[in-house]
């Protein structure tokens, strides 16, 4: 396999101050009362050839900010450039010519596919929407790109439901490289398949990036995943970036309290290891993106916070992401207090914590199920 992904370096995708607010109505006449801040101010870029993977708890604005990035989701403020030209002031036709550059594959693989479309249909619709091939070649652009996702290409006039979840995965992920995109988002495309299944989509998705270069946001709820995948990590909390560095840094010394709380769930298959772990049990509910805590919206439910004597900065200034490692970021008033602490990562073996190339990663994620680099599953 030639490998044509690009030096990492130069900024790809760009998000700056990006906000994404959903209004609330209340009333007979329906009046505007508030707003959700599903996303809210959040700046970050990525990297031409890399992956950035993106965590935090259900309906902290992973799904939406990855929207929003390839504007299938108007930005309430802020702006997104891609590749240098900004998307928010692009036309209807501006935007589509785009598209052919960006893509994204969807976390159901049943709800995203049309039920009354053939598979072949559905993986051809972006290539007759750019006019890239007609007649025969379409047709064996299909096949091709089939055969690319480890399915039979002989499937062509099959529909979604014969097909298991593992497979329905693939469609998706066929019907994005269709039109040869450089930018993927993959919102969530293993939580909805099975633990063998999910190494086979992850193995997929390395091999592609591989490839043909592709740069990837990767959300999941799966931090191993995350991390075996990723060159950096981003963490979301309540619509804020709260931490963002490589995986070397975020799994082994965090500088965020947040960040540690999830670590410190992650399960951990050696009874010495859990001895030695500081669970984080957070208390309270998270509060609502419609009305959030002033300050730093993680202080109502943090350990550290509680741990420092409630220090008045937390409650009344909003920490901005500052720069506490070689590109590693943290949105925290102490966070070299908390990269001081082990609560959380007690458990981590720290030697294996290190930056994994692609080849690594695959394998690893391939080991965890026995066996090698994609297969189609069963159907």
């Amino acid at each position: 396999m030639t490998d044509r992904r690009p030096e990492l370096g130069e900024a790809l995708v760009e998000a700056e101050n990006l906000k994404v607010y959903f209004p609330i109505y209340a009333g007979i006449l329906q009046r505007k009362v508030g707003d959700v801040r599903a996303v809210d101010d959040v700046t970050f870029e990525i990297r031409r050839g890399e992956t950035l993977g993106l965590v935090g708890e259900s309906g902290c604005g992973k799904s939406t900010t990855g929207r929003a990035l390839i504007r299938l989701r108007e930005a309430t403020g802020g702006s997104v450039r891609f590749d240098g030209n900004d998307l928010s002031g692009m036309s209807r036709e501006e935007l589509r010519r785009m598209r052919r550059r960006m893509q994204i594959i969807f976390q159901d693989p049943y709800s995203s596919l049309n039920p009354r479309m053939t598979v072949g249909s559905i993986v051809a619709e972006p290539i007759e929407t750019h006019k890239l091939a007609r007649g025969a070649e379409k047709a064996e652009r299909v096949r091709e790109l089939l055969r690319l996702v480890g399915l039979n290409p002989q499937f062509t006039n099959r529909y979604p439901h014969e097909f298991s979840g593992g497979q329905r995965q693939r469609i998706g992920v066929a019907r994005a490289l269709a039109v040869e995109p450089e930018f993927i988002v993959c919102d969530e495309p293993i939580s909805a398949l099975d633990v063998s299944i999910q190494a086979q989509v992850m193995n997929l998705l390395v091999d592609l990036r591989e490839e043909f270069g592709l740069t990837y946001l990767f959300i999941a709820h799966d931090l191993s995943a995350v991390r075996h995948i990723s060159d950096r990590v981003g963490v979301m909390y309540l619509g804020k970036l709260v931490e963002l560095g490589p995986p070397s840094a975020i799994y082994v010394q965090p500088g965020h309290p947040y960040t540690r709380a999830l670590l410190s769930a992650v399960p951990i298959p050696n009874p010495k290891a859990e001895r030695r772990r500081k669970r984080v049990i957070l208390t309270g509910d998270v509060p609502s993106p419609a009305n959030p805590p002033s300050g730093c919206r993680f202080h109502t439910r943090c350990w550290l916070y509680e741990k420092l004597g409630r220090p008045e900065n937390c409650r009344t200034i909003d920490p901005e992401l500052r720069l506490i490692g070689s590109d590693h970021r943290a949105a925290c008033h102490y966070a070299e207090e908390a990269q001081e602490s082990d609560v959380g990562v007690a458990h981590v073996v720290r030697e294996a914590a290190g930056p994994r190339p692609a080849e690594a990663a695959s394998s690893t994620v391939a080991a965890t199920v026995g066996q090698p680099s994609p297969v189609p599953d069963a159907s």
